[in-house]
């Protein structure tokens, strides 16, 4: 597996488990080599992909991943991306 999906539409206002499935996805991917993570926080009024990427900033979760980007695209969707093992 090198890709893992996480599509925050069904838990958008539950706000302890966007974090807790934030935080199982980044760490399951560092710990498994797994290269890229897609996250869709869909489009709405812009405040859940907001709160994605203040986690994604955190000093604990940025040290887990390489690099980060926003579908050009579709701006309702984050790109992680990580490092080889």
């Amino acid at each position: 597996m090198s890709r893992i999906k996480l599509d925050l539409h069904d838990i958008y206002n539950k706000g302890s488990a966007i974090e807790n499935e934030l935080n199982r996805v980044i760490r399951e991917a560092a710990a498994k080599g797994i290269k890229q993570v897609e996250i869709i926080p869909g489009k709405g009024s812009g405040q859940l992909k907001k709160r994605v990427l203040k986690f994604l900033e955190r000093k604990d979760i940025k040290a887990l991943y390489h690099r980060l980007d926003k579908d050009s695209k579709n701006w309702g969707r984050l790109f992680v991306y990580f490092k080889k093992r």
